[in-house]
């Protein structure tokens, strides 16, 4: 059977943190591929804002991921109508690629707010969920949530380096005029640098 590692967030921009939890997934996990899913339009925070719409999103996951073999870069949040739900995601993937086992792949910060999430019941029916390690959160407060929801047996960490990477920190970079591109994948810095994305100083 396939394993198959689902890989969501607003990707604004992508940053080399994404990029290393993906290489890091594949490898302890033994996924077979991975479909990395830009948000759309996120039902718990505004992602269109100041900041590019999600079509450019897409175009900066894309340019980032795309190069890698394994992994595919999806447009259905986007191009879905009203909020992005990972339920809903998940239920299309399934029914795409039936004869998979799906992971969910996640921070341990996000994993943290689960129980929040829309339908945490059927998140974790369709997928189990695979959790990375953050700054600052524990994994026992990770397995207290998923007992909370009575599925501990849906969790599964994996390790990865410890990278503090994250898009704030590139956006703010970007903007003050400070030192970004080490932060983020080769190809998304070039679009971001040939766009003029995130309101660089002059």
């Amino acid at each position: 059977m396939t394993r198959l590692g689902v890989f969501g967030s607003s990707f604004d921009p992508p940053t080399l943190g994404h990029r290393i939890l993906l290489e890091e997934a594949r490898y302890a996990l033994r996924l077979d591929r991975v479909i990395v899913v830009p948000t759309g339009r996120a039902w718990h925070k505004d992602v269109d804002g100041a900041t590019p719409p999600a079509t450019v999103r897409l175009r900066l996951a894309e340019a980032a991921f795309g190069g890698l073999g394994w992994v595919e870069v999806s447009d259905a949040e986007v191009r879905r109508e009203g909020p992005s739900y990972s339920c809903d995601t998940l239920e299309a993937i399934q029914s795409s690629k039936p004869d998979t086992q799906t992971l969910l792949l996640l921070g341990a910060d996000a994993a943290l707010g689960l129980a929040g999430w829309h339908r945490p019941d059927r998140v974790l029916e369709l997928a189990k969920v695979a959790v990375a390690p953050r700054p600052r959160v524990t994994r026992e407060a990770v397995e207290a949530v998923f007992g909370e929801l009575g599925r501990p047996d849906r969790l599964e960490f994996f390790e990865m380096p410890e990278v503090d990477v994250s898009s704030t920190l590139v956006r703010r970079r970007i903007a003050s005029g400070g030192p970004w591109k080490h932060l983020v994948p080769h190809g998304a810095a070039e679009m971001i640098d040939n766009e003029d994305l995130y309101g660089r100083e002059k």
